[in-house]
């Protein structure tokens, strides 16, 4: 969904010069044909975008037989295939079950044409070795997309149907891509992937993010014979939401094309609510949805995963009938710890039978109950440090959270104008014991869920907000004033999990981030808060501070909530 910015605005975009593609083992370019494991692979296949720019392209197709559909795996990290998945430590992935023609988070194309496809593996416009400038997410790129496709469809050895796979950035390309309608493209495979930038990627809750994002600009897209966007300085320069991050967002009800959707709990400071937001908001007649709860890269590769992608591009690529007009329209897992869960099909999301309940805060025992406590109460922690403050809720009753939930809470800065707040929901045992989940790509002790918020951030879009999701505008900032208590409404990203009965959910707040990473592990992070003095909770009385989530009956026809504490 696209925000338009303010009539009249503009922006200058920032460069860098690329780094020296041959310094991470890119070869010069070299366009040839090659005969190898049943495949004919044209390297370096120029292809001339609409202002007259090439870029590159491999493309691996059968190496006998008639015209076949293709599927296009867009990314800008090296189709010679620099990165490997030994650099990011418990991924996860059977390295063992992949050709060395596989790219990046992207299609193997050695299983693709044993099974009557061609793949095609993209260096876009200003990466490597393509001419141009690169600009990442932009209009530019969805009208380069759009450009590969049409060449795609119409080669002589093309059947003229076009789809698109692959994870995270592979992924986020799509929703651009689609909702530009290029005649040829005939369905799309979004593998986690960011459908907001802003919200999802750079400013989680209007806190800035500076550990991953510029980490992955240096590392991974910043090799280039020419010039690069310098995503860092663009982030920095555009705060609030502008035309430029109007720039960077597809306009999701514009897409019709046939999609194949999946979603991972897991990835909650990035993928995880844009994918879903991205099934909910897209257009098409034809669209289907997973979540799971595993480490995203393993899912994507994972052999009965691989098959029923097949399933569905030879439905809509090939027009083979097959079992996909009957696939339900939703599955989802529902877990219950790490690895430990169970999946279920649905024919909605979010599920139609969800019943919000409240749990308000108790700021005087740290506790969540279905009742507002009658006398005011509140607790404080240091804003910049590790302090933090945090509610408990026992169940007494197995209970089935799926879906939005959201974290009211009456907030005051001491000594400060402004307050950035990090959310965690957990799962404890019955003895108070971290009961861990996926979490990222890679990690085993993960939370429920996250939320963020920037205090001056709260003003909410009343068109966009449900009582269940909160929407913030992040177009103005509003400061606090000495002694100001104010109302703030934080996004919780969606989840599933089951609670046994005696489990229990907790609640942290506080001012910085709620997860810490082993070495070696690029993950998300933010330093820079504008968090001073010390940070009040109020709750109970006039403050109705409270925790909004969403119980699943076990059935449609027998509905069982949260029922009260067993404690």
């Amino acid at each position: 969904m696209s925000e338009n910015a303010d009539p009249g605005s503009s922006y200058e975009m920032r460069f860098l010069p690329g780094l020296p593609p041959e310094q991470l083992g890119c070869p010069p370019l070299n366009h040839r044909i090659e005969h190898a494991d049943g495949m004919l692979i044209e390297y370096d296949a120029p292809v001339r975008m609409r202002d007259g720019v090439e870029i590159y392209a491999d493309v691996f197709r059968p190496e006998t037989g008639g015209p076949v559909p293709v599927i296009v795996a867009w990314g800008p990290y090296g189709k010679h295939g620099p990165v490997k998945y030994d650099v990011f430590p418990y991924h996860g992935v059977d390295v063992t079950s992949l050709s060395k023609y596989a790219d990046f988070e992207a299609p193997d194309p050695l299983y693709w044409t044993r099974h009557g496809y061609a793949v095609i593996n993209v260096d876009p416009r200003g990466v490597w070795n393509s001419q141009g400038d690169a600009t990442f997410f932009s209009q530019q790129e969805a009208e380069d997309v759009y450009d590969l496709i049409e060449w795609a469809g119409t080669q002589p050895w093309s059947n003229g149907k076009v789809g698109m796979s692959g994870v995270s950035y592979l992924a986020i390309v799509q929703w651009r891509a689609a909702a530009e309608h290029p005649p040829h493209l005939a369905a799309i495979n979004p593998w986690e992937g960011v459908s907001d930038r802003y919200r999802e990627w750079s400013y989680h809750g209007g806190i800035p993010e500076n550990r991953f994002g510029p980490t992955w600009r240096l590392r991974r897209v910043s090799y280039s014979t020419t010039r690069v966007e310098d995503l860092v300085a663009m982030d920095a320069e555009h705060p609030l939401w502008d035309a430029y991050w109007d720039s960077k967002t597809p306009d999701l009800s514009k897409i019709e094309v046939p999609a194949f959707v999946v979603a991972g709990w897991s990835d909650h400071c990035l993928h995880t609510r844009g994918t879903l937001e991205g099934f909910k908001r897209i257009s098409s007649k034809d669209k289907w949805l997973v979540v799971h709860a595993r480490k995203r890269w393993q899912y994507y590769y994972q052999p009965d995963n691989v098959e029923r992608l097949r399933v569905f591009f030879d439905r809509f690529l090939k027009g083979i009938d097959s079992e996909v007009d009957k696939w339900p329209r939703v599955r989802i897992e529902v877990r219950e710890r790490f690895y430990v869960g169970e999946g279920r099909d649905e024919k909605e999301w979010p599920l139609a039978r969800t019943r919000y309940e409240t749990l308000y805060l108790d700021a005087s025992d740290g506790t969540l109950a279905p009742t507002l406590a009658a006398r005011q109460n509140a607790v404080s922690y240091a804003a910049g440090g590790p302090e933090h403050a945090e509610f408990v809720h026992r169940f007494g009753a197995d209970t089935e959270l799926t879906g939005h939930m959201k974290l009211r809470l009456w907030v005051e800065a001491e000594g400060s104008a402004d307050m950035d707040l990090f959310v965690a929901v957990r799962k404890l045992d019955a003895n108070g014991g971290l009961v861990p989940f996926s979490f990222f790509y890679a990690l085993e002790d993960g939370p429920v869920a996250l939320g963020y918020l920037r205090v001056s951030h709260r003003e909410l879009d009343e068109r966009l907000s449900t009582p269940e999701q909160p929407w913030h505008t992040h177009r103005r900032e509003q400061p606090l004033t000495p002694g100001e208590i104010v109302a703030v409404e934080i996004e919780i990203w969606p989840s599933s999990t089951l609670f046994r009965a005696a489990e229990q959910l907790q609640v942290v707040v506080q001012g910085s981030d709620t997860q810490t990473y082993p070495p070696g592990v690029i993950a998300t992070g933010h330093t820079e808060t504008r968090n001073r003095g010390r940070h009040v909770i109020h709750a109970g009385g006039r403050y109705n501070s409270h925790l909004l989530v969403p119980v699943i009956p076990a059935q449609p026809d027998h509905e069982r909530g949260i029922g009260p504490s067993a404690s």
